[in-house]
C-alpha cells in the first residue's frame, strides 16, 4: 500500500518543486511552455489515475472478507457519497460568494472605516452558505 501513497505523491512533489524552481528563477513564460506544461501535467494526472484505478483494485478485491464484516454495500456507499455532497457543493458556493464581497468589504472600510459592521454582516450571510450545506448533510446522516 505505500507503493500506491508513493505514486499519488509523486505528481504532488513535481508540482511543488516546479513551482519553487519557477519562484526562485522567474522566466518569461510562452504559451507554447505553458500548454507543453499542461499537457504533461494532465498526461501525468491521467497515467496516476489509471494505476491508482488499476492496481489499487487488487488491494480492495483482497479485502473481501473485510467488507462483508462490516456491511458496507454499494447502496450505502453511493448514500454516503450523495450525504457529503451538500457540504462540497455549499462550500465551492461560498468560497465563490465571499470572493468579491470580501474585496468590496475591503474597498468600502478603505474609504469608510465606520462601515465594518455592515460588512462583517455581509460576509457572515455568504458565509452561512456553508454551514447550511454541512447542516444539510448532518441531517442527512441520520436518515441512514
Amino acid at each position: 500500500m505505500m507503493w500506491l501513497v508513493g505514486v499519488l505523491a509523486l505528481p504532488v512533489g513535481v508540482t511543488l518543486g516546479m513551482g519553487c524552481w519557477m519562484e526562485l528563477k522567474p522566466q518569461r513564460l510562452t504559451a507554447r511552455w505553458l500548454r507543453g506544461g499542461l499537457l504533461a501535467n494532465l498526461l501525468l494526472f491521467a497515467a496516476s489515475l489509471a494505476v491508482v484505478m488499476g492496481l489499487g483494485v487488487q488491494e480492495v478485491l483482497a479485502a473481501e472478507p473485510v467488507a462483508a464484516a462490516t456491511d458496507i454495500s454499494l447502496g450505502r456507499g453511493l448514500a454516503l457519497l450523495g450525504i457529503g455532497l451538500p457540504t462540497g457543493l455549499a462550500a465551492i458556493a461560498a468560497a465563490l460568494a465571499l470572493g468579491p464581497i470580501g474585496s468590496a468589504s475591503l474597498a468600502v472600510i478603505a474609504e469608510k472605516p465606520e462601515m465594518f459592521g455592515r460588512t462583517l454582516i455581509y460576509l457572515g450571510l455568504a458565509e452561512g452558505v456553508a454551514i447550511y450545506g454541512l447542516v444539510m448533510s448532518i441531517l442527512l446522516l441520520g436518515k441512514i
